[in-house]
């Protein structure tokens, strides 16, 4: 299936550049080998580590908890809801208390899935919208993205610590003959090995997330939902009072959850255009009025193998 050579492409470009990242560190203590060794079998820990535990390193990074349906019955209603539509298991409903608005799913499959949503987003849409966005993430739990998003996001979490540590490296060990190389290799590394991780990151989000609304709409029929949710969720994550600044994980959630405050944030967005996601949103539910594309959840089921 399409989704295992996409999860395995994501596991060898991460591991490629771990291990470039090993051989650089390794020169700075005169061992590069030495160091590409350590970081091969670091690797292969954290890629484990990333498919056993990325569900839940994203809850724990998002201040997110699982939450019972005594605890959040209408999110749970919702949920189950939606579940049934998209032909997957129910999965665990999660809670972060963040204000911005905002929902991501996570886990390894379908059966290890979760759904998050924030108390912004449960206090900001209503239950049609809220739906709509909560289908766009069982999308993602359906098409066997968030494994994918969930490695991604685990290991530029790791590739930004490393890259960190680079500097630390040269101030306290290293070679010190090559001083002047080593601060360069260093500060290289700094720059560069975020921005690697983040293109891999904008690789695998960016067309995800439009197959995903449109994936998310057919399984509720109901496209204008969804782009007014979107809407809605783009002007909350872009207050003020919005105050996310984790980088890493923002592939994972449904509107990029980082304010946007320059130019060059927008572009190195995870996230493909709001106003291009909007726009398809309604242009499919054009169709549907039409009748050129069937207005059924059933008609979502029936498409599933176009997606994986």
């Amino acid at each position: 299936m399409k989704w295992h050579l996409k999860t395995a492409a994501m596991f060898v470009m991460m591991t490629l550049i771990l291990l470039a990242v090993g051989t650089a560190i390794g020169y700075l203590f005169d061992s590069m080998w030495l160091g590409l060794i350590m970081m091969l079998g670091l690797s292969v820990v954290f890629n484990l580590y990333a498919y056993f535990f990325s569900k839940r390193s994203a809850l724990r990074a998002n201040r997110a908890r699982i939450v019972t349906e005594a605890e959040e019955p209408r999110l749970h209603a919702i949920v189950r809801g939606v579940a049934a539509k998209a032909g997957v298991p129910m999965p665990e409903v999660g809670i972060s208390e963040l204000p911005m608005p905002n929902a991501f799913a996570t886990g390894r499959n379908p059966k290890n899935a979760a759904v998050v949503a924030t108390r912004g987003l449960l206090s900001l849409l209503p239950d049609d919208e809220l739906e709509g966005v909560i289908a766009h993430e069982m999308a993602h739990v359906r098409n066997r993205d968030i494994l994918v998003m969930s490695v991604a996001s685990t290991m530029a979490a790791v590739l930004s610590y490393l890259s960190r540590y680079a500097i630390y490296a040269v101030m306290f060990g290293g070679n010190n003959n090559k001083n002047a190389l080593s601060y360069v290799i260093a500060i290289a590394l700094s720059i560069t090995v975020p921005i690697a991780a983040l293109l891999v990151q904008l690789g695998v989000s960016r067309s995800r997330e439009y197959l995903a609304d449109e994936t998310g709409a057919r399984i509720t029929g109901n496209p204008r939902a969804l782009a007014r949710a979107l809407r809605s969720i783009e002007t909350g994550v872009n207050s003020p009072r919005n105050e996310y600044d984790s980088s890493s994980y923002a592939d994972m959630w449904i509107s990029d959850p980082v304010r946007k405050r320059s130019l060059f944030t927008k572009m190195f967005s995870t996230h493909p255009p709001m106003d291009d996601r909007i726009a398809r949103l309604n242009d499919l539910a054009m169709k549907m009025d039409s009748g050129q594309i069937p207005r059924s959840g059933v008609s979502a089921k029936k498409k599933r193998s176009a997606y994986i």
